[in-house]
Order: C-alpha cells, then structure tokens, then sequence
C-alpha cells in the first residue's frame, strides 16, 4: 500500500521497475506555492506483470502573481493599476496582487475599481501591506516642549524627506508667518533663535 497525496507534484516511486508506483499529483494548481509546476493526468495500460504508462502535461489555470511598492506622492492607484495585466491576459487567472503603500494613502485605495478591473479572473485576491513611515525619535536629552516651531518644522521636512531644496523656501515662509502672528523679531531659519 502506498499512499500519496501531500504533494500534489507528479511522482514515480518505482522508476523504471515493476509495478511502476506511481501519483500524477493534482490535475490543477491550489495555491501560489505550485504555481510554477506542470500538473499531469496519467494513462496507464496494466497487463499481467507488465504496464506501461504515460503522463500527459495539462494547460492548467494561469496564476499571475504582482507585486507593486508605492511611495508617499505617487498616485496610489494610479502606480497600481500600471502593473495589471491586459483584460485578455486575466480571463481565468488565478490573480494574487500585493500592494505595499504608506498608511496615510490608504483611504485612495480603490478595491471596487480594482475588483472591477479584474473581473474576468478566475479569483482576484489582494493582499493590502500598509507601511508606517519611519517617525522622527528624539535623544533621551531632548524634548519636544524644548523645540522651537521652526525647529520642528525642520524635523518634519526630515521625517517626510522632503528635497532640502524645497524646504529652504518653505522654512522662510514660516518663520515669516510665526514672526508676523507672534510680533516676534526675527526668527533664525536654522536654529528657531530669535535674532
């Protein structure tokens, strides 16, 4: 008694001898994890001490498996939908989609459009990886309440890593806002210090 199963690949247990020991495996991939393997159907022609047989390869589901990363200021869908395949290439596919995007752009996530979109597959099955953005961590010796506004504006800029060549600008208009609403003198770009 011999029994098979677990693996759903094909197998000859007994190559080359008699009685040839043998399981075509599944006839159809089950999971992402077989979707690279030939499936078989087997036919056998059995005669008193002697069968022969043959193994005849199967089409089988197509499984398409995606995989797309999206960055803070990319169009969420827009990146998402750049890597599905054409409608004639989803008819029947065994679709899997694993999207890897900041939390914060998760409320521009779509399922219905992208339900929509692979309709004609088989089975569509997304896996959602929101990120949380690295957060800025300050030294034991430091505190918030210690930062001046523009000094956390600064650490923002760091934290979204923002062009320094953008956050020039930006830092001038704030200090001239905080020095406008607080009557303050001068605020010092770099430090928050007052001048």
């Amino acid at each position: 008694y011999t029994a098979l199963g677990h693996i759903h690949k094909f197998q000859d247990l007994n190559p080359g001898t008699h009685p040839p020991v043998i399981y075509p495996g599944s006839i159809e991939r089950v999971d992402f994890g077989e979707a690279a393997d030939d499936k078989f159907f087997v036919i056998a022609k059995i005669e008193k001490g002697h069968t022969i047989y043959k193994a005849h390869i199967l089409s089988g589901r197509c499984f398409i498996d995606l995989a797309v990363k999206v960055k803070t200021g990319d169009n969420l869908m827009e990146k998402i939908l750049a890597v599905l395949p054409a409608e004639d290439q989803l008819v029947d596919a065994m679709l899997r989609l694993v999207v890897d995007y900041p939390r914060e752009t998760e409320v521009f996530l779509d399922e219905a459009a992208l339900r929509e979109k692979c309709a004609s597959a088989f089975e569509f099955h997304l896996v959602r990886r929101p990120q949380e953005e690295a957060r800025s961590r300050f030294s034991p010796d430091e505190s918030v309440a210690n930062l001046t506004p523009i000094e956390l504006l600064g650490r923002y800029w760091q934290t979204v890593k923002l062009d320094p060549e953008n956050t020039q600008p930006l830092q001038a208009l704030a200090a001239s806002i905080i020095q406008e609403v607080s009557g303050m003198a001068e605020v010092d770009l770099q430090s928050g210090a007052n001048e």
